[in-house]
């Protein structure tokens, strides 16, 4: 009887697995995923770039990350942790039994080793290891403590809210030290860690070639390889992708979703992204040291027509700095509305009656938060014209436009920011704060400095209160928004587009696109 009720059993599961679509996951296939454009590097202590990070999310791991496609941290290389009363003292029991795809192992000692070359000035490797932004993201951190070989203790200097979120960013990825002392300076270009995809090659401005970690710790992934390939052209990237040569693809042309939506062989993904779209205006530079010239060029932007334009149901006006789904939101803060008029009287006012000549730097690749960089660009130089502002486009390739905007070389740069962990303290402290804004290394590249606003930035920062945090933040904006250092152009949602045969993909809404669970049924 019971082998009976069995066999039943399995006929049963086999049936409703054909009527119901059930499938099962297949392993081996390379998938090609199409994007904008090149890493600028591959040390995820030294990038900031959205191209390079979702390159070293695949190689590399923190100690805890994102679950899925929330902000919810879980456990990674740390198996548990516990903070101290004091919000000082923070420990990590590592996860046992891991190694580096160079075959070394992971342990306590990798771990301060991956930290300290970021922070620590006297370390051997600092000078190949400092992340851009570490002095925002570790400056609390006062030390790192071996306990044991699988048990690690960061020291913080004062408590600091945002501290566990900062670790699961990718910049706190753990890398094999025997790798970075064997490369040195060409680390970033032989990148080892312990994720899921083991580096295999990299050809500057073609692609970048992963393959699977088959010892990996949570179970290899189903692909065998993942190939990251450069097509700078929105559009020839879709045709590439009706073709079948290429798998997957992001950076698409608003116009072309309700194509993609309707081809059979196409799935279509979008889901709401925590980032923001702006110009920038350098306010170390004449004439937008002068807060009327940066309150007319608001005033002078047609922001909706630029969204509805360009960015066709995949984004919404923005009118502070972070997106309204994000934690300390102030919806209170009123927007400059378009109006020429105004800006023409705030231009004279300011001694331009007549406007003035300047450059206005763009993106040379489409990222989420501007599928159509060239288009805004121009659309912003049309609406500038209209108030005497001769605005020349400028742009340079995607690393060297990186650089030229943190030395502070433009007049009026457009760029954006994906969150890194979902806080607050990830865009406004790190865009708009007086600590970023050093040439050179610069995240705040309007180079806007008030001492009210760190003041109370650095207070959100030590505050544990979530609604006391909330209303710092909320008063934050409202600095921002008077002083006007930015034009605050979008918040976009991620979209992407892959084959149907590619199962399991999805889009998390910070951090990269994950391919450990992705599989083909070709």
């Amino acid at each position: 009887m019971k082998k009976l009720l069995g066999l039943l059993l399995v006929i049963f599961l086999l049936v409703s697995s054909v009527a119901f679509g059930a499938e099962t996951p297949k392993y081996g296939g390379t998938l090609i995923f199409g994007r904008g454009g090149d890493s600028v590097g591959l040390d995820p202590a030294d990038v900031t770039d959205g191209e390079s990070t979702r390159v070293t999310e695949m190689i590399f791991e923190g100690l805890v990350g994102f679950k899925g496609e929330t902000t919810d941290i879980v456990p990674v290389l740390a198996t548990s942790w516990k903070v101290s009363n004091d919000g000082k003292v923070w420990t990590f029991k590592l996860r046992k039994g891991v190694r580096f795809h160079d075959g070394t192992p992971f342990n306590a000692e990798a771990v301060k080793f991956s930290f300290d070359r970021q922070f620590d000035k006297n370390h051997p490797y600092y000078k190949y290891g400092k992340w851009e932004y570490a002095e925002f993201a570790l400056e609390p951190l006062e030390k790192v403590e071996i306990v044991d070989d699988y048990t690690v203790r960061f020291i913080l200097k004062y408590p600091f809210s945002p501290f566990l979120a900062n670790l699961a960013m990718f910049s706190c990825a753990i890398v094999s030290p025997t790798a970075v002392k064997k490369y040195g300076a060409d680390f970033f270009k032989n990148p080892v860690g312990t994720g899921p995809f083991k580096f295999v090659e990299w050809v500057p401005k073609d692609k970048i070639v992963l393959e699977a970690n088959t010892d990996y710790w949570g179970g290899r992934p189903y692909l065998d390889k993942l190939i990251f390939r450069v097509i700078p052209d929105n559009s020839v990237r879709w045709l590439e992708l009706q073709r079948g040569t290429i798998d997957a693809m992001d950076g698409i042309n608003p116009d072309d979703i309700p194509a993609i939506k309707a081809d059979p062989n196409i799935t279509f993904y979008q889901v709401p992204a925590l980032n923001i779209c702006y110009l920038a205006m350098n306010v170390e530079k004449k004439p937008f040291d002068n807060v009327l010239v940066r309150r007319a060029i608001n005033h002078a932007i047609n922001k909706k027509a630029i969204v509805d334009a360009f960015y066709r149901g995949i984004g919404i006006v923005a009118k502070n700095p972070i997106p309204p789904n994000m934690m300390g939101y102030n919806d209170k803060v009123k927007d400059y509305e378009y109006n020429p008029e105004k800006a023409k009287q705030l231009l004279a006012k300011a001694g331009y009656p007549n406007g003035f000549e300047t450059t206005l730097w763009t993106p040379p690749i489409p990222r989420v938060y501007i599928p159509q960089p060239t288009k805004v660009a121009e659309a912003i130089q049309a609406d500038l014209a209209k108030v005497g502002i001769k605005a020349k486009i400028v742009t340079y390739d995607w690393g060297t436009y990186l650089q030229k905007t943190r030395n502070g070389e433009h007049e009026m740069a457009i760029l954006g920011w994906g969150s890194d962990n979902g806080d607050p303290d990830n865009t406004i402290y790190v865009l708009l704060d007086k600590d970023n804004a050093k040439k050179g290394v610069a995240s705040n590249i309007a180079f806007y400095k008030n001492d009210k606003l760190h003041d109370i930035l650095i207070k959100a920062q030590q505050t544990t209160s979530i609604p006391a945090r909330k209303r710092l933040y909320e008063s934050a904006q409202v600095i921002i928004k008077e002083d006007a250092p930015w034009v605050t152009i979008a918040h976009t949602s991620a979209v992407a587009a892959t084959r149907k045969y590619v199962k399991n993909f999805s889009i998390p809404a910070i951090s990269a696109i994950k391919f450990t669970r992705v599989w083909l049924d070709k």
